[in-house]
């Protein structure tokens, strides 16, 4: 990653996104490690994570990191999920994060040399595109080496640079605490989730 001390930080992590990325790869991200790699890299203004969170339910395994990061360093974004049937009649959530992340790195684009976007998304490559005619460098945290690649190959060509996640593993991660048979069977329900989420979009 090209850092220079001077620069000022401000991070964009498209939770969902990382979530997907880190699973695939086999690991859980240590959200305060993250926090303190980037700070020793620069002058961090800004640190914000994204996620649409379901209403009404007694109990979301999310809601300990929301609140955790809420109250260690991150700005938290969040907006409702909604609620609909997938082609097998089950009950899913959708929570797209897209159009609050772009705000975002718009405005600050005005106020920080280097934004991180946590995500692989290729619908950002115009954000991207856009961010970088304001003066602002871009790197893109994705990877390419989870089954189905996470990051877009658009995306990648844009950003200034491109850091896989895997690469970030032993610096930003914990070991998944699952048995690596589970976790593979559940990265497989989950890409057959992704698939469904993007079926119904379609």
């Amino acid at each position: 990653m090209t850092f220079y001390p001077t620069d000022r930080l401000a991070l964009f992590i498209d939770g969902a996104n990382l979530y997907s990325a880190a699973k695939g790869l086999g690991f859980d991200i240590d959200y305060r490690k993250l926090l303190e790699e980037f700070r020793k890299r620069g002058v961090l203004i800004r640190a914000y994570y994204y996620t649409a969170l379901v209403e009404d339910q007694e109990y979301s395994p999310i809601r300990p990191l929301v609140d955790w990061l809420d109250y260690n360093g991150f700005r938290l974004v969040t907006k409702p999920a909604r609620e609909y049937t997938d082609a097998q009649g089950r009950k899913r959530w959708r929570g797209d994060m897209d159009v609050e992340i772009a705000v975002d790195m718009l405005e600050m684009a005005g106020h920080a040399d280097h934004l991180v976007l946590f995500s692989g998304d290729g619908d950002f490559r115009v954000l991207v595109e856009a961010v970088q005619r304001k003066g602002a460098r871009v790197t893109v945290v994705s990877t390419v080496k989870s089954q189905p690649p996470m990051a877009s190959d658009d995306l990648r060509r844009q950003a200034d640079s491109f850091v896989d996640l895997a690469d970030l593993a032993d610096i930003i991660g914990r070991p998944s605490r699952l048995p690596r048979f589970i976790q593979e069977s559940r990265t497989t329900q989950a890409d057959r989730d992704a698939d469904a989420d993007i079926d119904a979009e379609a």
